[in-house]
């Protein structure tokens, strides 16, 4: 194929179209016309693509992703904004869906010389209800009846109790949850966890109820993580993976059970080929994060042998599904792939440009 030079990108917010708080903008790129498309993400990280990088863009070929890495890579990685991985991985995966209408395939077609698999399992999410909180036994046994691979809850930090009391009762929370629904559960902190508290947990839960513990501290802190390697509560991290971190160096070390990174949060699509690949050297198995749901759900399929699930958060995502062209909805646990070229990202509608 020859070079496909980006010569604009715009971001696209259609907010009308769902309520006040939800992300709602979309990062456009245009080259040989053709427009690739990648969102929604939030209208700070859109601005940060417009504004900052989006010099760095112009002139690329959309096609050669790892030279649009390296241009992109300068800003985003010195810069201390929280905005940058995520304005990064937000152009990277408009390229891709660029790329593949281009050359006609969908994105998980480009990522693999193999048969990519067209129907992706899924697990699914609800950390807004906290397993020490009100969920009732009904609620985990509907979600469970759902066909998922397994479910996930939330089990934040919010007690005024000391680290040990706090721990107990986390404890009994979770192994709780494992007996009234007669399965295994994945649990995620979502970093409200300090360090005297993991390790606490990690002395006091039956590990024989959890498929995980994700994501207890509130950054990758390797000390803290190499010591819960070493007791038998299974870990998953990967969510907060920075644009600095050595992926091998965060896998030697917290030993996880599953590493959960996002594909937009780490980079983009052409870095998680990378963290991928890293994964599958130690035969880590990823589940890639949900709030990338679409270019996670085209990484499952170019690689199944990796990737057996990806999250699918029951919050938020049957909402933002009305956000696109094409809904991405499951069956039975499962999302299958559009056979439209591209990442299947294109926003239901698109008005005008909204930030010059």
């Amino acid at each position: 194929m020859s070079a496909a030079r980006i010569d604009r990108i715009d971001v696209v917010d259609i907010r009308d179209a769902e309520p006040p708080g939800d992300d709602t903008a979309f990062i456009a790129l245009h080259a040989a016309g053709e427009t690739g498309w990648y969102g929604p993400v939030s209208a700070a990280i859109a601005s940060y693509a417009d504004k900052v990088l989006a010099p760095a863009v112009i002139g690329a070929d959309a096609t050669d992703h790892q030279a649009l890495r390296q241009r992109l890579s300068g800003p985003a990685v010195v810069s201390s904004d929280p905005h940058a991985p995520w304005a990064m991985g937000a152009i990277d995966c408009a390229a891709w869906d660029l790329h593949g209408r281009l050359d006609g395939r969908p994105v998980a077609d480009l990522l693999t010389a193999k048969t990519v698999r067209r129907s992706v399992p899924a697990y699914a999410s609800w950390l807004t209800r906290e397993l020490t909180g009100p969920v009732s036994s009904d609620v985990l046994r509907e979600v469970l009846a759902g066909g998922w691979a397994f479910t996930k809850w939330g089990l934040r930090s919010r007690s005024p109790y000391d680290v040990t009391e706090e721990a107990r009762v986390l404890a009994r929370a979770v192994e709780h949850a494992a007996e009234e629904t007669g399965a295994w559960i994945a649990v995620d902190a979502v970093g409200t966890w300090s360090p005297s508290l993991a390790l606490a947990f990690a002395e006091l839960v039956d590990p024989s109820a959890l498929i995980w513990l994700e994501d207890p501290l509130p950054r990758h802190d390797l000390r803290v993580y190499g010591q819960l390697a070493a007791t038998p509560v299974p870990l998953a991290i990967g969510e907060r993976l920075s644009l600095r971190e050595d992926t091998t160096t965060v896998l030697d070390t917290a030993r996880p059970v599953a590493l959960t990174f996002d594909v937009v949060g780490c980079g983009g699509l052409t870095r998680a080929l990378e963290v991928l690949a890293a994964a599958r050297a130690h035969e880590v198995p990823v589940y890639p994060h949900g709030r990338s749901l679409v270019p996670g759900a085209h990484l499952a399929a170019a690689f199944p042998e990796a990737v057996p699930a990806i999250e699918y958060r029951l919050q938020w995502e049957p909402g933002r599904q009305h956000l696109y062209d094409h809904a991405w909805r499951p069956e039975h646990g499962h999302l299958r792939l559009p056979e439209s070229p591209g990442l299947g990202t294109i926003p239901r509608r698109t008005p005008c440009r909204e930030h010059p």
